[in-house]
């Protein structure tokens, strides 16, 4: 034993080879004088600076003059220099080759180190402390790629509360960590309100029971989304990634009453316009006003990137629906998109309307009708997207959910489409109820749409096409994929491929130009994972779909899993959330069968994963392991798969 309470010479403390907040080369740490260890941490006596600097920036926040800092708090570089000069910081860095978290004691004039460790450091710190470390020659470029924690970049990316402001904060709810980051605002309940208040300059946080493609506007004016239902693959969920939107679902303790504009969270109420905020990291949301700050990326966050890219092998893509989410995750280092939801596309006024229409018609004629007032809507969309990935190839899924997200459940939305059609109410009422399914998850959604309805297919082939026409004539260098979703035969894939391969027959020959495109399939159902040989026949791509194959092979509802979720962690039945983590015994084994069997019959079929696992670490490295091309991801994830490819390239 040694001891730091003998007196004025002897002292105890903590300290840091390098500032684990930031990351700066510069030592510091807190001790105390006639004290043993636990004095330090246990907040009874104000610790003092270990080095000049530090006091003199603890004293400025203070509020303390330098005279009194001197006096009552001086450093111990100032105090006690000889044993502040002994240097044994910088002897145990280079040692381990790594910034050290470090106990000591002084004994009557002697200094004693107790213990040392690798400290623990924010997302910043880690990649400033890795670049810094390889340009000090400390370490080399793979071991900086697997100094850093791919989950940790999450920081880096997203607003962050500000910290002193979180002490204090009220926990009043705890739900999933659905979307990264810090949102603070008042609430609102319904997207239009959420999109009128935001456009009075308000900002709001959107509390939904769950929410639908119909709340997208409502959710991109947000700074956070709010839901009581769902898990980390809901439509709040995905959605919510994709825009870089905090986001915390599945808070069960939530009562939401739409009628009456309130909240309900373990018996207080609250209202349209009260404060709450979210930390979408942590599942945690917090009563009033917490402030958040932006996230920064420093230099050193490329370099980091860019020693990512001279080691990965497997490329990393993104899940975007609009130039705006592909230009972002290209600046972030996407290699093309890997999924673009088409459905996400038709919810702005005029095109709901005319989509409204296609649904509600009772004759080919009629959807045919709705179909071409569509097309030129479709185009521009794709146009834009093809044009943010020039030169990079983008994969285009097929139109996919059931039809009744898109028809009016309002009288209000009903009778607007009567007038537009020219038909009765009871008529559209009629319709719409005809489109009801006891299990739509199941039902009529997918590639069963443009089977059943392939004037669908043939109108989604023809906007694609055309746009990437019109971008080549302007000099650009598009690269579409055509992705045919939820097959589970060879057949309807076949009769999918027919319809596209006559569409854009037609387009290239109106438009006196032909592109280069390929049709691929999204392996979502086990079947299609099971008979992938088959499959591969038809396919020049598999693509994936780890969402869905994870809720059909375990049988769980992704939307209400977090009802026994907690159970089965608790009680060890699951390690963890198969929707967050992929599967690699059940759902991974079936990926791993289908990419071997579809190389056996066609050797350069390319394959990639478009579920949410794109972006986590864990699910990435398995990709990289059994040869996948690419992982797609939600843009604000590109940075930490790219980090988790690299390190399994690494690893190999």
């Amino acid at each position: 034993m040694v001891f730091g309470n003998m007196g004025d010479t002897s002292a105890t403390g903590v300290c840091f080879s390098r500032d684990a907040a930031n990351g700066e080369n510069l030592f510091n740490g807190e001790y105390l004088v006639n004290a043993q260890g636990e004095d330090v941490v246990a907040g009874i006596r104000t610790p003092q600076q270990i080095t000049k600097i530090g006091s003199q920036r603890w004293a400025e926040r203070a509020g303390i003059s330098e005279a009194d800092r001197v006096a009552k708090y001086p450093s111990m570089e100032e105090a006690m220099p000889e044993i502040y000069a002994n240097g044994i910081q910088d002897k145990l860095e280079h040692h381990y080759h790594d910034m050290q978290d470090m106990e000591f004691t002084v004994q009557e004039g002697k200094l004693w180190f107790l213990q040392t460790r690798n400290g623990k450091r924010t997302g910043a710190a880690m990649v400033k402390i890795a670049i810094d470390l390889l340009h000090e020659g400390m370490i080399d470029e793979k071991t900086a790629i697997m100094r850093c924690e791919p989950n940790k970049l999450d920081e880096l990316l997203h607003p962050v509360f500000d910290k002193k402001a979180l002490t204090t904060a009220k926990v009043i709810a705890q739900g999933l960590p659905a979307s990264p980051g810090a949102a603070c605002g008042q609430i609102v309940f319904h997207a239009d309100d959420a999109k009128a208040w935001h456009e009075d300059g308000h900002k709001v946080v959107l509390v939904r029971i769950e929410t639908s493609p119909e709340d997208l506007a409502g959710m991109a004016a947000a700074e956070g989304i709010l839901t009581a239902r769902g898990g980390m693959t809901s439509h709040a969920a995905v959605v919510a990634r994709g825009m870089g939107k905090c986001c915390v679902s599945g808070v069960g303790s939530l009562n939401v009453n739409y009628k009456d504009k309130t909240v309900e969270i373990d018996g207080i109420t609250y209202k349209e316009g009260d404060y709450i905020s979210l930390n979408g990291t942590t599942g945690q949301v917090y009563a009033g006003e917490v402030p958040t700050k932006a996230a920064e990326l420093s230099g050193d966050f490329k370099e980091l990137m860019d020693l990512c890219d001279k080691y990965t092998k497997l490329q990393v893509r993104t899940n975007a629906d609009t130039p705006r989410d592909a230009q972002l995750a290209r600046e972030f280092g996407a290699k093309g998109i890997g999924l673009t939801r088409t459905e996400h596309m038709f919810f702005e006024d005029k095109k709901i309307i005319a989509m409204r229409e296609m649904i509600l018609a009772d004759s080919v004629a009629g959807r045919e009708k709705a179909l071409a007032k569509l097309l030129p809507y479709q185009k521009a969309d794709f146009k834009g997207i093809l044009e943010a990935m020039d030169g990079l190839p983008v994969n285009i899924r097929l139109l996919d959910p059931p039809l009744h997200e898109f028809v009016p459940h309002d009288l209000a939305g009903q009778e607007t489409m009567a007038k537009e059609m020219g038909v009765s109410v009871e008529d559209i009422k009629r319709r719409v109820d005809s489109l009801a399914e006891n299990n739509p998850m199941l039902g009529h959604r997918g590639c069963r749409l443009g089977i059943t309805f392939p004037e669908i297919t043939a109108m989604q082939t023809k906007a694609i096409l055309g746009a990437a026409c019109e971008l080549k004539k302007e000099g650009k260098k598009p690269m579409p994929e055509i992705m045919v979703p939820l097959i589970g035969t060879l057949y309807e894939l076949k009769q999918q491929k027919e319809v596209i391969q006559a569409a854009a027959k037609e387009v290239f020959a109106a438009e006196g130009i032909e592109v280069e495109f390929e049709i691929g399939t999204m392996i979502e159902i086990p079947r299609a994972a099971l008979t992938a040989d088959r499959i591969a026949e038809e396919a020049q791509y598999f693509s994936f779909g780890t969402n869905d194959l994870t809720q059909m092979t375990f049988g769980y509802s992704r939307d209400d899993i977090a009802s026994f979720l907690p159970v089965y962690l608790d009680k060890k039945i699951l390690k963890v959330d198969p929707f967050q983590v992929l599967d690699q015994k059940g759902v991974g084994r079936l990926i791993k069968f289908a990419v071997k069997e579809g190389r056996e019959v066609r050797p350069d079929l390319r394959c990639g994963i478009c579920g949410e696992h794109g972006g986590e670490p864990s699910s990435v490295k398995f990709c990289a392991k059994i040869g996948m091309n690419y992982a797609s991801c939600s843009p604000f994830r590109v940075p930490i798969a790219r980090l988790a490819a690299a390190q399994a390239a690494v690893e190999e």
